[in-house]
């Protein structure tokens, strides 16, 4: 796959952009940036997208943005030449496909039915757009579309929102979700850039589910760790289970056999995507200790983060 496209997929959510006001572009991308979404998909709906591509790539060279709406070899060849890092097209258009394949640019057609996702196939394409998402069908179509097709990822995008979002990047080969829901033409017109950072955040939480899993309590040795777990649940009346490394009362208290990361202790965080939380804290300047990474079926499934909070280390954990 493109790395362009692999880095797409850390990101998990592309924003899908009309812009009136190339002047718009620069504080748009960043209140995407802000918002935790360095991605964007500029569309060639409007007469302002060439120039807004081109201020975008000019302040904001790190950030995955790419060109929506293309029709043509010429037009990828114009937003090519305005700093997008990738093409999306709304039909399987074969020129614009060969063109990209043929000059090392990361692109992704849009398809509908499986005879698109087999020229696709046919094609070199790796990566397809599933559009318009929800008017084809939704989940359950995309689901019966995808069966046949191993080693295809999808990208679908139209009628997604906060309220489908989940429904469609757990599926195991959607590489990312399109949206608009964040940058709609009225947010961007109005110049209301602080509402969509806040919407942005709000769509990257809802994809990565943060939520607290249990406390970690550092014991010295297992006969230590046992006996602070019988104490705690003799007080909770919550019942012990005893493993091969912890000793857990309920779920919510973990006390460990050995001393791990953290001065005394750590927090586990559960995560939708433990991949694409990996990659927003690093986009952050946390990295992961690579000593603590535990895997499961060859994915990644626990791993700590270089960071304590007071004495408290960072356990992420997948769910």
């Amino acid at each position: 796959m493109h790395a362009t496209l692999e880095q797409i997929g850390l990101v998990g959510i592309v924003p899908v952009i009309a812009i009136d006001n190339a002047e718009d572009a620069q504080p748009l991308a960043q209140a995407l940036i802000e918002g935790g979404l360095p991605c964007a998909e500029v569309t060639f709906r409007t007469a302002a997208a060439k120039e807004a591509m081109t201020r975008i790539a000019k302040k904001f060279p790190a950030m995955l943005m790419g060109a929506g709406t293309v029709l043509s070899v010429e037009q990828a060849k114009t937003a090519v030449d305005c700093g997008a890092k990738y093409i999306v097209s709304p039909g399987l258009n074969r020129s614009v496909v060969e063109y990209c394949l043929a000059n090392g640019i990361a692109v992704t057609p849009g398809v509908a039915t499986p005879t698109e996702v087999g020229n696709a196939i046919e094609l070199g394409v790796e990566v397809v757009k599933f559009f318009p998402a929800e008017a084809n069908g939704g989940v359950e179509y995309l689901k019966a579309l995808a069966a046949p097709y191993k080693g295809v990822k999808f990208i679908p995008t139209g009628g997604i929102d906060a309220t489908n979002l989940l429904s469609y990047l757990k599926l195991p080969y959607v590489l990312a979700c399109g949206g608009s829901w964040m940058v709609k033409s009225n947010l961007i017109n109005a110049k209301q850039f602080d509402e969509i950072k806040r919407l942005s955040a709000q769509a990257v939480q809802k994809m990565l589910g943060f939520e607290l899993r249990h406390i970690g309590i550092d014991n010295s040795s297992a006969e230590e760790a046992m006996k602070g777990a019988a104490k705690l649940s003799s007080l909770l009346q919550m019942p012990i289970n005893d493993g091969n490394s912890s000793v857990f009362v309920g779920t919510q208290f973990e006390f460990l056999k050995q001393m791990d990361p953290g001065k005394n202790s750590h927090i586990a965080i559960g995560t939708n995507f433990i991949e694409r939380a990996v990659a927003y804290f690093a986009r952050q300047g946390v990295g992961i200790n690579e000593e603590t990474r535990d895997e499961k079926n060859g994915k990644l499934a626990t791993v700590y983060l270089n960071l304590e909070v007071g004495s408290f280390g960072i356990h992420l954990v997948q769910v």
